[in-house]
């Protein structure tokens, strides 16, 4: 990280004050994943929104372990060599579903380039699992880009899950600065061989901005996500967490993201969720049920 990167945290303007009580249904979903060894991005990205979710008793479940083979300066996530994965995981996702008796799951992961098919058969896996135990409950599942592997993908295609997300997170200048061993066109490429395994399948994908970004980058970004077959987008303010990670260079005002919305609708997308504490799996379900999937 480059000396101008490790910055003073700014102050966040008055729109990003949320309240967040911790109540039972907080800790027994903490409790529950804590007993089954399971990891949530809610906890380990430091989502904003994570003790609405949990309080809700919602969760964005975070498999194949809870660190990364990737460097994104954006990230909390803890990166290094992780360890062997465990294939009963899926399983214990399953029964924390159950327990829960959750209606909507997004199942997620770290990303593991040190395996060949970058964790595919264990997001399979855990989709089989899941429907095995709980046959109403609809999974989407936010996947790597499994290092640009056709075969990899197809594993979990052909599973069907009900929505097929994979984040870009930032505009095409920016990758090389905040998603290091990442590949814009890559990622965008992944929505359109998904479409070809499955044209009916429903895609997602998400950006975050106040990174640096102009105007017309978002727009282009979210005009190459259309053109590849996406659906649906969700567009969120980026907050470091850290003063070691990228520095926020901009807060977007709500104003803003209403803008942002509206520019993405007339893009083309079926579903636009836009707004300053907006993150990829919050409030997925009824983004889902609102796409007619």
């Amino acid at each position: 990280m480059s000396k101008s990167a490790k910055h003073k945290m700014e102050r966040k303007p008055e729109w990003f004050k949320i309240n967040t009580p911790l109540g039972t249904n907080y800790r027994k979903v903490k409790n529950l994943m804590s007993s089954l060894s399971l990891h949530t991005v809610c906890q380990e990205a430091n989502c904003p929104n994570r003790a609405e979710c949990f309080g809700e008793k919602t969760a964005t479940f975070l498999i194949l372990g809870d660190i990364c083979t990737r460097g994104c300066t954006f990230c909390n996530v803890k990166r290094g060599k992780p360890a062997s994965y465990d294939r009963e995981e899926p399983q214990r996702v399953a029964r924390a579903v159950a327990e829960l008796k959750l209606e909507y799951v997004v199942v997620t992961s770290v990303t593991r380039d040190d395996l060949p098919d970058g964790g595919a058969q264990i997001f399979a896996d855990t989709i089989q699992s899941i429907r095995k135990q709980n046959p109403e409950c609809k999974v989407e599942v936010l996947i790597p880009d499994f290092k640009g592997s056709r075969e990899a993908l197809q594993i979990v295609v052909n599973t069907f899950p009900d929505v097929l997300n994979h984040n870009i997170e930032t505009i095409e200048r920016l990758y090389g600065t905040v998603r290091k061993g990442a590949d814009y066109s890559r990622s965008v490429q992944l929505f359109q061989n998904a479409k070809e395994m499955n044209p009916k399948i429903l895609t997602k994908s998400g950006i975050m901005v106040g990174l640096g970004e102009k105007w017309e980058e978002i727009k282009k970004a979210l005009t190459d996500l259309n053109q590849a077959g996406v659906q649906l987008v969700t567009i969120g303010q980026y907050l470091a967490p850290s003063h070691q990670h990228h520095p926020v260079v901009k807060f977007y005002t709500p104003d803003e993201f209403k803008d942002l919305e509206k520019m993405a609708v007339e893009i083309g997308f079926d579903g636009v969720v836009s707004g300053p504490l907006i993150r990829s799996s919050y409030k997925a379900s009824q983004m889902y049920r609102k796409s007619d999937g």
